[in-house]
Formats: structure tokens, sequence, C-alpha cells
């Protein structure tokens, strides 16, 4: 019989496949419906433009609120989870950015429009880290990497999805006398709404609390988990607000927000650059802007196995980021159809970016603060999406084009490189080194 401090290695693995099983495809299912939620702006640019009259610079800053909203309150909404639960949390999350979303389909001006967008971010905020935090709590390190890329799987298959189902939603114009674009944020919202009330019979806060595992396989996963969650804490005690502001968390908030730039961009100006191709259709332009995210989501989940176990994912990490830069660049220099293809380049490297992204943050961040440090690096990082969208629109209300924005985005790409060593070394000079103890 295994000592609390070597589980047995198959009750942990057994464990593990059924949190794989039965609560991983939730999650997927509930970070798609996100990602619609939060995305499916960038298909409604013309329509909000001529049925209430917002403009460009208007649109773009209204897209962006969503992020401010999201920032402002991520972590204290991950703070919240770690009180409450990730269950009630996570369906309390889904269900408020659910009812948004339905509300969105009634707004009818500028401002209307903007508070809506503010108030989704509000909802959604915690969601994302919440669930990386979640992991940490159901899954030792070496379980986590692969339940990372199956969840990010879910952030690139969204985009798929979501051109096609927000495309054929806009068809239904006319339908009852009312916009497209106004049917399509009240039927994503009801999908929300009714998956959030759903997911709390699926979701288990804590491995305890799951029925589906024998009594060995709970004590076997608990051990492994309280295991991996010392050897972090084994750096010492020191102050939480002196590990958040740790220049660790500062290198990863300047990387991620550099994958952000390039990701909102794309978000926002794939559908009008697929929309100057002659002859689409809202629906045509919805499935056509699911073709980056086809290849980026097959480039993902390949990354992620040749990389599994990978002592240093940093070389991944910079050439995905290379990719991103030289496609956003590529996406100005021709026609639509090109630019179609350029972005596909631009895709793949943002989302294999993001996935090696993600697992080196739980390795990098104390225990004590892995809640506040995943979701202070995602709402500090996720400002990008306000940053990306305000100055698309400023930029093409004041020079009819996007391209002077999609370079600073490209050079942004590859100016973070310079943070990449920087993670390693940091990584590797242990809090311990730090002989004073300083109390929380």
């Amino acid at each position: 019989m295994s000592s609390p401090a070597e589980p047995d290695a198959r009750l942990v693995a057994s464990g593990a496949a059924k949190f794989f099983r039965r609560i991983l495809p939730m999650l997927v299912l509930m970070l798609v419906i996100n990602q619609m939620d939060r995305t499916n702006v960038g298909f409604i640019k013309e329509h909000v433009q001529v049925d209430i009259g917002v403009g460009a610079a208007a649109f773009g800053l209204g897209a962006g609120l969503f992020f401010v909203g999201y920032a402002l309150f991520e972590v204290p909404s991950n703070m919240l989870l770690e009180r409450v639960g990730a269950r009630m949390w996570l369906t309390r999350i889904m269900i408020s950015w659910g009812l948004v979303t339905v509300a969105s389909a009634f707004v009818q001006n500028e401002v209307q429009f903007a508070l809506a967008r503010f108030l989704l971010g509000v909802c959604e905020a915690g969601f994302f880290p919440g669930v990386i935090y979640y992991f940490t709590k159901w899954l030792p390190d070496a379980y986590r990497g692969r339940a990372n890329a199956v969840f990010l799987g879910g952030s690139a298959t969204a985009y798929i999805v979501t051109g096609p189902i927000s495309g054929a939603l806009l068809e239904m114009h006319g339908v009852g006398d009312i916009a497209g674009w106004r049917w399509m944020f009240f039927f994503e919202g009801v999908v929300s709404v009714v998956v959030g009330a759903l997911a709390i019979f699926v979701l288990r806060s804590r491995v305890e609390d799951a029925p589906w595992l024998t009594p060995e396989e709970k004590s076997a996963l608990s051990a492994a988990v309280r295991r991996d969650a010392e050897a972090r804490r084994s750096a010492g005690t020191v102050s939480r607000w002196r590990l958040l502001l740790d220049v660790r968390i500062v290198l990863l908030t300047i990387v991620f927000f550099a994958i952000g730039l390039t990701t909102a961009a794309i978000t926002f100006w794939l559908p009008s650059l697929v929309g100057q191709i002659e002859g689409t259709s809202d629906f045509a332009v919805g499935l056509l802007s699911a073709i980056p995210w086809l290849f980026a989501v097959a480039a993902m989940y390949v990354l992620a196995k040749r990389t599994d176990g990978a002592p240093d994912r940093r070389p991944y990490l910079a050439g995905a980021l290379v990719l991103s830069a030289v496609g956003a660049f590529l996406a100005t220099v021709g026609g639509p159809w090109f630019g179609l293809v350029a972005l596909v380049a631009a895709a793949i490297g943002v989302k294999c970016a993001s996935t090696m992204f993600w697992p080196l943050v739980p390795q990098t961040l104390d225990v004590r603060v892995a809640a506040g440090g995943i979701a202070l690096i995602n709402s500090l990082g996720n400002l990008a999406g306000f940053f990306a969208p305000s100055l698309l629109g400023y930029i093409e209300e004041s020079t009819g084009s996007t391209d002077l924005a999609l370079y600073v985005f490209a050079a942004a790409s590859l100016v973070v490189l310079c943070a990449l060593p920087g993670l390693r070394r940091v990584r590797e000079a242990s809090p311990a080194a730090a002989t004073e103890r300083v109390g929380t």
C-alpha cells in the first residue's frame, strides 16, 4: 500500500482519467460558449452601424470595453471561487454572462452597446483563470499539461463554430421584423444560461466530492495534488502581495499581452476582411472565418503532443510568436483571399503560443497565490483585447485602413521575445534564496 507521500501511480492515473471523461468535456463546452459570446460581436460591425448608428471607433471602443470589465473583476472573482468552490462559482459566471448576452439583443444606441459589452466582461471575469486554477485542485502537475491543451483546444474550436453559427443566425434578419444580430445575441445567450444550469450537476469542486471515484482513487489523487502543492509551497513564507508583484508575474503578463493583441486583432478584423470577398453572404463570411481556426486547432494538438514532457517550452513559444507576427504583417500586403491565408498562419501562431504559455504559469507561481496570480496575469494580459479593437477602430476611422495597427501588433509579438530568456532565470531563482520570512 502506497504512503501518502508516494501515491499509487495507477490509482492517480485512473482518477485523472475519470476527471478527463466526466468533467473536462463540460469545461470545454463552457469555454466554447464563453468564447462565442465574447467574439460574436466581430460579425455584427456593419449591422449595428446601419441599425443603431455605431461607428467604427465607437464599435472598437465598445468591443474593447468587455476587457476593461473583465480585468477589473478578474482577481476578485477568482478569490471568490477559491472561497465558494468551482462548482457554484463557474456556474454563476456562465448563467450571468448568458443573461447579459440576451440583454445585448435589446440595445438601441452606442452607449447601451458599450455598457452591455462592459457588463459582459464583468460577468465573465474569472472563468478562464478559474478553470486553470481548478485544474490545480484536481490534477497533479504531470496531467495538467494535457488538461490545459484540451481546454485551450475548446477556445480554438469556439472560433471555428462561432462563424457558421453566428452567420446562420444573422441570416434570420427580418424574421418577426427583428434584425439578425438581435436574434444572434438572443439565442446564443439562452444557450449559455441553459448550459450553465446543467453544469452544476456535472462539476465537483473537490476530489473528495466526486461520487464516481473510488475511495482509493480519491485518496491517491488527493495525495498527488497535495504533494505537488507542497513542492511549490516549500519555497518559504512570503507576502502574498509581494508574490503577486514578483517579476515572474510581470514577465508572464507581458508575454500574454502580446499573444492577446494578435488574437484580438484576428477575432475582430477577420470577418470584415472576409466580407470584402465579392459575393459573400453573412453565412459564407462565417464559414470562411472558421478556416484559420480549423488549422489552428490541428496545429495546437500536434504541438501539444510533440512537446508533452519537454523540459523547456520556450523555443516553441518563441517560434509561435514569430509565426503570428509574420502572419499579421502579411495580411496587410495583398487582397482579401491572400489576407485570409496570412491569417491562417497568424491564428496557428497565437493558438500554439497559448498552448505553450499556460502550462508555464502554475509551474512558476507559488501555490498560495496561484488563484490570484493566474487571474492577475489573465486579466492584465486580456487588456490587449481592449487595446486591439479600440486601436483598429480608431485607425480605420482616421485613415480608412487598419494596416498600421496590424504592424504594431506584429512588432509586439517580436519584441516580447526578449522576455522569454528572463522567464527561465526567474523560475530558477527560487524565493527560498531570500533568508527573511515575511508574514502574509
